[in-house]
């Protein structure tokens, strides 16, 4: 070989040196993995807040890097049907929502809403466990993915005045969720005088008096500090406060396959978490309020009476308008079955 084509020959042999280097170093993007960006409500530090960071570091051990977590708490990213709307445009993967946030995507969810369909949580558990498949199918075709259960409380209704029964309720100016007209149409012709707005603004409505009771968990009344505003609690619990941990389905379905069974491992171990810690946290949390000045207002028989037979009433209401006919259907026969056997 010449010298002068030796010469013409190094560029070429250079040009091939640098693909093969380029070739063999990792992207960037790749070597970063998968960031799944999850909003939420849960207050920052909460046990929620703690669960969901301890699940996400869980997530980076397991899949070596390949998937993290980025948790956006306290509301930051808006409210839950914001959240929703992010994650369907791709803003965001995932959340850590309640079923208010959940029945946006199919009202099946509207269930865990009904005033006093549950009143303990092994007939929840147990109901639940049965309609999981049927929910889960129904997230899917909304091009959801439901990894786990979120477990908030049991929720009260907290208010300014004392209230001890349905009438005293019915003369509060009651927050309720914003963007289910359907449902504020229900409340309004149960006698209820309800005020919309975004679960980010109750703080706000609750010092500009616009509104003065609301429904929500002890735990929540006592991280949050409104029971300040409120210093009084119906002593009837309402419902439970169910969640989950969804992904969009398009998010899930682009992280590595292998790593998928890593990340609901994980998920798994979240939801028996806070099965535990979350109703013994709601507990205290009434005593620790109590020792601030909450005042919790004891219901009579009769007033107990008259709370279930509107929370009955609330049911008929809702079903085949709020929540499909077969869920209603399969909640009662299952909830009923468990009451039956366990009399």
């Amino acid at each position: 070989m010449s010298l002068k084509s030796h010469r013409i020959a190094s560029p070429s042999l250079a040009l091939l040196a640098l693909a093969l280097l380029l070739a063999l170093t990792p992207h960037p993007a790749a070597a970063q993995g998968a960031v799944v960006k999850l909003a939420t409500l849960v207050p920052e530090g909460s046990v929620w807040d703690k669960a969901l960071r301890d699940m996400g570091a869980e997530w980076s051990t397991a899949t070596q890097g390949r998937v993290s977590l980025r948790v956006y708490p306290g509301g930051v990213a808006g409210d839950e049907p914001d959240v929703v709307r992010k994650m369907r445009i791709g803003q965001l993967q995932a959340a850590a929502i309640t079923t208010a946030g959940l029945a946006s995507i199919d009202p099946s969810f509207n269930i865990f809403n009904v005033p006093m369909f549950f009143t303990s949580y092994p007939e929840l558990y147990a109901t639940l466990n049965k309609l999981e498949p049927t929910l889960k199918q129904r997230l899917d075709e909304k091009g959801f993915v439901l990894l786990s259960w979120g477990h908030g409380g049991w929720v009260y209704f907290f208010t300014k005045q004392p209230v001890e029964s349905v009438d005293g309720l019915r003369k509060t100016k009651m927050f309720i969720w914003a963007g289910d007209d359907k449902m504020a149409v229900i409340w309004k012709a149960k006698g209820f005088n309800v005020v919309p707005l975004a679960a980010t603004d109750i703080m706000t409505g609750l010092q500009t008096n616009m509104i003065d009771s609301y429904p929500t968990t002890p735990l929540l009344g006592l991280t949050l500090q409104w029971y300040r505003q409120t210093p009084n609690m119906i002593g009837m619990g309402m419902a439970p406060l169910v969640g989950g941990l969804v992904m969009s389905k398009a998010a899930w379905l682009k992280l590595p396959e292998a790593d998928r069974a890593k990340v609901q491992a994980a998920c798994d171990r979240m939801e028996r978490r806070l099965e535990v810690e979350v109703p013994r946290q709601d507990t205290t949390a009434v005593a620790e309020m109590q020792k601030r000045g909450l005042k919790v207002n004891t219901v009579n028989a009769a007033n107990a009476a008259a709370f279930r037979s509107v929370a009955e009433d609330f049911a008929n209401a809702m079903t085949g308008v709020r929540i499909p006919n077969d869920i209603v259907a399969m909640a009662r026969k299952e909830r009923d079955a468990f009451r039956a056997s366990h009399k």
